[in-house]
């Protein structure tokens, strides 16, 4: 069977996001990707129309992008400075993916699946690094029907963001549990909160890898894995977080999009405080925690399983612990930095509310419970990915 792929008569890379030349100082720097899953104005399944993803693909709708699927959109932020700002930023950007979307008759969700659709139905947008995708790893690239938040944190080097990326990953499951939203699959309820994560486990690429130490294991890693034929660079990673190969940043991948745009903040104000936490502590010789990849594999697994629906793993303690206490034990870790940079209160509120009302996946389930009608979960993914934008979806 031939590949199914979006013809694209003029194929030409995608532009890139802004990026800082030069971050000021770690964390000084922030910006987001989302991917989008186009729908159906009326029924909310994907809608794959060929103008729109060939107008995406030559760079024709400003600020939105292709993406591996020609039902996808992807957008990215400018370099933001402060969440009050990030916030205004992702809500443009997702007015922007909906108004593109509306020359189709379409409209977006944020989420990392969608609750019915099937991946067999579904093209590859007609890029080269697609195509290759596709010659690499054959069956993978076409199912891969699954939308991600990739969080930019300014970076002035290499050896500082392996550096962070070394201390991170203990803290990454509890940032994955607050942003579940891929709780269905190819129409099947998966009993995950993000089951995009177990997804991506089937790639060789994908995880978190042992401590590197500095820039120069990074890159005999990547050299590594490029000469097995298995990456052709370091853009190629699916890491749950890796150095940009295009800009000064250490780029978080660990999320899923979040539906909302509050826990969209949340996620980024976490890895970014994270980041400026974890810099400073290496900085200072704290050395990297001992802590085992296969406990590290258990934290991520019940994150990915359970959202803050139940119990977290800490591979630092060891222990089983009530979502919420794991949530403290995060914020508890970032309190000083994030109280010096005035961000504290807003971030333990928005924490809060997730524990409070669940992930976007709960939510996506409670519609379902209530209807019974994977449509109406569509519906209402629609209505709260531009809940916060609804006064810009006109605006220019």
């Amino acid at each position: 069977m031939p590949p199914r792929t979006a013809p694209s008569p003029r194929v030409r890379p995608a532009a890139p996001a802004q990026a800082p030349s030069a971050p000021a100082a770690v964390g000084a720097s922030l910006g987001v990707e989302e991917e989008y899953h186009v729908v159906d104005a009326e029924t909310f399944a994907l809608l794959d129309d060929a103008r729109l993803n060939a107008d995406a693909v030559h760079g024709d709708l400003e600020g939105v992008d292709a993406e591996i699927a020609t039902t996808q959109l992807e957008i990215a932020t400018p370099v933001c400075s402060t969440l009050e700002e990030l916030r205004r930023e992702l809500a443009r950007a997702r007015a922007a993916a909906a108004r593109a979307a509306a020359r189709a008759g379409a409209t977006v969700l944020a989420a990392s699946t969608h609750p019915s659709a099937s991946w067999e139905e579904q093209r590859l947008t007609s890029r080269p690094r697609y195509l290759h995708l596709l010659e690499r790893w054959g069956v993978l690239a076409l199912q891969q029907v699954i939308c991600g938040c990739h969080v930019h944190v300014g970076v002035p080097d290499v050896d500082t963001a392996v550096a962070v990326m070394d201390r991170v990953r203990p803290y990454l499951p509890v940032v994955l549990a607050l942003t579940g939203s891929s709780p269905f699959h190819e129409g099947v309820d998966t009993g995950y909160d993000s089951y995009r994560t177990q997804w991506f486990s089937r790639w060789a690429i994908a995880g978190s890898p042992e401590p590197l130490g500095d820039a120069a294991t990074y890159r005999e890693v990547v050299d590594g894995l490029t000469v097995a034929g298995i990456i052709d660079d370091a853009s190629h990673l699916y890491w749950d977080v890796r150095p940009s190969q295009r800009y000064p940043t250490l780029e978080y991948r660990i999320g899923d999009v979040c539906t909302s745009l509050d826990d969209a903040v949340l996620h980024a104000a976490l890895v970014r405080s994270l980041t400026r936490v974890l810099a400073a502590r290496a900085r200072a010789g704290d050395p990297v925690p001992a802590v085992r990849p296969e406990l590290l594999r258990a934290a991520r697994w019940r994150a990915s399983r359970h959202g803050v629906s139940e119990q977290l793993f800490d591979p630092l303690r060891q222990d089983l612990v009530p979502a919420a206490v794991a949530v403290q034990r995060l914020l508890g870790e970032l309190r000083d930095d994030l109280e010096q940079h005035g961000e504290d209160r807003e971030v333990r509120d928005l924490a809060a509310r997730v524990l409070a009302r669940g992930t976007s996946a709960a939510r996506q389930r409670e519609v379902l419970h209530r209807t019974g009608d994977p449509q109406e979960v569509a519906r209402m993914l629609a209505a709260e990915s531009l809940a916060a934008s609804g006064g810009l979806l006109g605006a220019s």
